[in-house]
């Protein structure tokens, strides 16, 4: 009866019976994900769960128009793809500063308490820092939008499609309250026994083995079929807040408890802890016992636990005052010094390298280490022929951290710090004697000068056009320029006599060497190539400073009292200033017309003051930093986020999930050659 009865249905109620067997069975598979991943509490056993799934892919095999995007099965993973896009995070993914003792922690709870004027305790919260791949997921009304890789922090690598294939992040958030937009962030890994098991495989198979699950993760989230993810049993903890609309959290508690409500994992260990006492011995047991969970750890990330305390200390542009890394001690191993080599940076800082017979040290091959530098080489004893230890943290360069003196046989040889640089022979000296690391500071050394002159002229420095890798090899193997101010010196008649130039391009390089005087100052520190100076970085100290002189005479303390800048940036600003050198070049650039200051943002009448911007994708004939500076110079807004009150959005090659926000909030998309003609620009 029954059967007749459903042959007779008509078929939009047949397509509703259906359409609600499919969604029992979706919601049935999501609490199990759910049970499994975020409660570490599975109800049914793989096979029943793996029918469930093969009775929800016939259902949608037979009634393909009802397949949606958040479905269970679409985590299976399609054909392979031809690449990957590049997407731009709507809030930076900030690196962490690091503590690698219990007084390092102490300083930081007294540095933040200081930041937070008052003196009190306050509630911290502790959490495993996993051995992971750093990830950004995106979600918009509740669906999982894009997910993506950390990259240089700002841009990262969209791998949507292999994040959907990891049963442990939710396609779909359960639940309601959660906001229309929000950036999720977490750690992406593997189980030690996944890994094994995996390595096992590739062994029996001929292929190359993974040296551990960091490498084995990073390696799966970057393969181009979704398929092979999908058969490595990835595992996620959600950590972080990135980007979010709505009201704001009350504390990183609060968050954690509520993204795991919506059914994404946090790790279960996590601490909210009332002192420093109580994270100190939260991070001595750990460190104890770490060995024994099935994943790999390599310290406790600690974070000041009140949202609201978290955005008055802020961040300099690296790294979030709020929160520190205490690293574990590192894996070590013991091996010997065949020889100590000299490497040079593009800086001029000579760094000596202990050349090591091969070890594995933390899962990998080590035949190289950092001595840091030369002070550190007198500190250790270290001689060439010595017995060392080796140690190495995560990622961190390996390096020797004591010498087995009892192991000497007498035929170590001494090791004494050059005197002279090993690529050009100049006298190496250090800068001042706070300073341990010895330099090269002859302007000319060929190993130096070729990395630094191609940054000088590239288009997000001084943008000299025409000035090439091949013209500065060209200009250098020809003695024509010796630093940066020699640039300006250069005539018709010198470029002649090079291969490369005939007298049309001859004349276009020196028009193009003559637009880069005007550059603003930013642009010129830029082009200095400052260690650990950014593009940003310099934007904020030429809008503080204005001139050139007015930074090079500000003492340490000033640069670093800027919010955004921090105590590293404004130790190497400060050094670099310090140097005669470069006094004797700003002086030389002065005399060649260089702009040395940075001209007032606003201006009066401009088609675009007042308007907002957002950019997305890769321009052609701008840097990220160029576009943005010509629509402030102009009294335009720059914001990171698309909002209703946008006005443009600009969008290059590759753009990333604004165009889509610009496109729902039907804000004006435009591309390059329009923003070119709305600036008054060619």
């Amino acid at each position: 009866m029954q059967r007749i009865y459903a042959k007779e249905m008509p078929a939009n109620e047949k397509n509703m019976d259906i359409r609600k067997q499919i969604e029992r069975l979706r919601d049935e598979i999501r609490h199990h994900d759910y049970s499994y991943y975020v409660l570490d509490s599975p109800e049914i056993s793989d096979t029943e769960y793996d029918r469930l799934m093969k009775r929800l892919i016939d259902l949608e095999k037979e009634h393909p128009e009802l397949v949606t995007s958040d479905s269970p099965t679409q985590r299976v993973g399609g054909e392979p793809v031809k690449g990957f896009a590049t997407v731009r995070h709507r809030q930076k993914m900030l690196s962490l500063d690091n503590a690698y003792t219990f007084d390092e922690i102490k300083e930081w709870q007294e540095r933040v308490l200081k930041g937070l004027h008052r003196g009190q305790k306050l509630d911290l919260v502790a959490e495993l820092k996993m051995d992971g791949v750093s990830v950004n997921l995106t979600y918009l009304k509740g669906e999982l939008s894009i997910g993506a890789l950390r990259g240089d922090g700002e841009v990262g690598e969209d791998v949507t499609s292999n994040i959907k294939t990891i049963r442990a992040i939710p396609l779909k958030l359960f639940g309601g309250g959660h906001p229309d937009v929000i950036e999720i962030r977490g750690e992406a890994f593997m189980s030690r026994k996944d890994f094994i098991a995996m390595n096992k495989e590739r062994l029996s198979q001929e292929d190359p083995l993974f040296v551990n699950p960091r490498n084995a993760s990073a390696g799966t989230l970057k393969t181009l079929d979704p398929q092979i993810v999908s058969g490595r049993r990835m595992l996620f903890f959600a950590h972080s807040l990135g980007y979010f609309t709505g009201e704001p959290f009350s504390s990183q508690k609060v968050f954690l408890d509520k993204v795991r409500s919506w059914g994404v994992p946090v790790n279960p260990h996590t601490r909210l802890c009332p002192d420093i006492d109580a994270v100190i011995k939260f991070c001595q047991h750990w460190q104890k016992v770490r060995d024994t969970l099935d994943y790999e750890i390599d310290g406790i990330v600690i974070k000041v636990d009140s949202k609201q305390e978290q955005e008055q200390l802020g961040s300099t542009l690296k790294s979030p005052r709020w929160a520190i890394a205490y690293k574990f001690p590192a894996h070590q191993a013991t091996t010997r010094v065949k020889n100590i080599a000299v490497s040079l940076g593009r800086t001029g800082v000579l760094t000596p390298v202990a050349e090591l017979e091969p070890v594995v040290c933390g899962g990998v091959t080590i035949s190289n280490a950092t001595l840091h530098n030369f002070d550190e080489i007198s500190r250790l004893g270290v001689k060439i022929g010595d017995r060392v230890v080796l140690e190495r943290a995560g990622d961190v360069i390996p390096k020797v951290v004591k010498v087995i003196t009892s192991a000497r046989t007498g035929k170590e040889k001494k090791f004494n710090a050059p005197l002279n640089c090993p690529s050009c022979g100049s006298k190496v000296v250090k800068e001042n004697e706070a300073e341990v690391a010895y330099r090269c500071v002859n302007a000319s050394c060929p190993s130096q000068l070729e990395k630094r002159l191609i940054h000088f002229a590239s288009r997000g420095a001084m943008d000299i056009e025409g000035m090439g890798d091949a013209v500065v090899s060209q200009l250098l193997k020809n003695k024509l320029v010796k630093d940066f101010a020699d640039i300006y010196t250069l005539n018709k008649a010198d470029l002649l006599k090079l291969e490369l130039f005939k007298d049309k391009k001859a004349g276009n390089l020196l028009d193009g060497i003559e637009a880069s005087k005007k550059r603003p100052l930013s642009r010129l520190l830029f082009g200095f190539g400052i260690r650990h100076v950014g593009e940003k970085a310099t934007q904020v100290l030429s809008e503080r400073f204005k001139t050139i002189y007015r930074l090079m005479e500000a003492d340490k303390a000033d640069i670093a009292s800027i919010h955004e800048i921090g105590e590293v940036i404004a130790r190497s600003t400060h050094d670099f200033f310090l140097s005669k050198e470069t006094r004797l070049l700003i002086e030389k650039l002065k005399k060649a017309g260089v702009r040395l200051e940075e001209p007032g943002r606003v201006v009066i009448s401009s088609p675009i003051s007042g308007k907002a911007f957002v950019f997305t994708g890769e321009l052609g004939g701008f840097s990220r930093g160029q576009a943005e500076g010509s629509v402030k110079e102009r009294g335009g807004r720059v914001s990171s986020s698309v909002s209703k009150n946008t006005d443009y959005c600009v969008a290059g090659k590759n753009p990333g999930s604004k165009f889509e926000d610009a496109k729902k909030l039907n804000v004006r998309i435009i591309g390059e050659e329009e923003f070119r003609k709305l600036i008054g620009e060619k």
